[in-house]
């Protein structure tokens, strides 16, 4: 045999059957016999055979592959979705294909394609920080392969999508600051063209209204809402001399990063400024106070992410109609808002 990938050839020549025989028997065919079926998987393994995964997609016209694109997976919120969709996926006899955009256009759009071209039965995505056009995704949709985004989502493409609310949220989140006291609440935000901001924006602010407070545009800070960010973040607030006495992060990570710089500067958490984030990530249970945020029931998206991308699969209909589901967020209070 000559050097290079085994194929259904060389185990066909070595057992001296033909290719199409090994072919049934490695897809488990009712008419091959047991015994044949035995020694051509034998076979299979002694040349260390790999199957065709694109050939046998293109044959069956199914891949039972999932494409599966996060911002990062080494957040929480990120890995713990995964899980949920690959345990729905898993029990189905899917496999998933994990990657990720890190928050960069070029990398989605090169993601989506290159998923497109491994012929995967459809994709799940979560949209990056810095996607602007939704073009990429538009070409999934126009190739009518199945096409389900959750938590970070756009409403330009007719799409099936899951979230949690995020303005109520938001809501729960300032309604509790303010009812501990609170009435110069910092919010840090996005300025990106996703939607899980401008709702959680929408929350904070109708908050405040609904407790007859004056929104103050000098409290918000735009950023990427990571750790470093809300460190900049923070420190902007104080250089401007604005009095304060909360703020509310709509990222963990943001959250942690002013508690840092707040800490630094000799403020005292929560008897002087209380803190909230967003997203219930590990490490806020463990920070010193431990930070009160807001819960995304994040196995459970993936589940409900994962049967709604397989609704689409088992009816194969191009003009579905795109399904939205909303899930309801769970306010954590913790000691960075609990003064007594």
């Amino acid at each position: 045999m000559k050097k290079g990938k085994a194929t259904i050839h060389d185990i066909a020549e070595k057992l001296n059957i033909t290719a199409s025989t090994v072919s049934r028997a490695l897809n488990d065919s009712p008419r091959i016999s047991e015994n044949t079926k035995k020694l051509v998987i034998k076979m299979a393994k002694h040349l260390n055979y790999q199957p065709n995964h694109i050939a046998s997609a293109l044959r069956s016209g199914k891949s039972k592959l999932i494409g599966v694109v996060v911002p990062t997976a080494n957040r929480n919120f990120f890995s713990s979705v995964v899980r949920g969709i690959e345990e729905i996926a898993n029990n189905l006899d899917y496999k998933v294909i994990i990657s990720q955009s890190y928050d960069s256009y070029k990398k989605e759009v090169d993601t989506v394609e290159a998923l497109l071209n491994a012929r995967v039965d459809g994709i799940i995505a979560s949209i990056a920080k810095n996607t602007e056009n939704f073009d990429h995704f538009q070409k999934v949709l126009d190739k009518g392969i199945p096409l389900v985004l959750f938590d970070r989502i756009t409403n330009e493409l007719e799409v099936s999508q899951v979230v949690i609310d995020d303005y109520l949220g938001a809501y729960q989140v300032v309604d509790h600051l303010i009812k501990g006291g609170c009435k110069k609440i910092v919010h840090f935000t996005s300025p990106k063209k996703i939607s899980i901001y401008k709702d959680r924006m929408r929350g904070y602010e109708d908050a405040l209204k609904d407790h007859g407070i004056s929104f103050n545009a000098e409290l918000i800070e735009e950023s990427n809402l990571q750790l470093e960010d809300g460190r900049n973040s923070m420190e902007n607030i104080i250089k401007k001399g604005i009095s304060f006495d909360a703020v509310f992060s709509s990222s963990d990570y943001a959250a942690m990063g002013a508690m840092q710089i707040l800490k630094e500067k000799g403020f005292k958490i929560p008897e002087q400024v209380m803190l909230a984030g967003f997203g219930n990530e590990p490490f806020t249970s463990f920070t010193d106070p431990p930070i009160t945020t807001v819960d995304q029931k994040s196995i459970p998206m993936g589940h409900v992410t994962a049967e709604t991308f397989f609704a689409l699969i088992k009816n194969g209909k191009k003009d579905e109609v795109p399904q939205k589901t909303v899930l309801k967020p769970e306010l954590i209070v913790r000691k960075s808002t609990q003064k007594n």
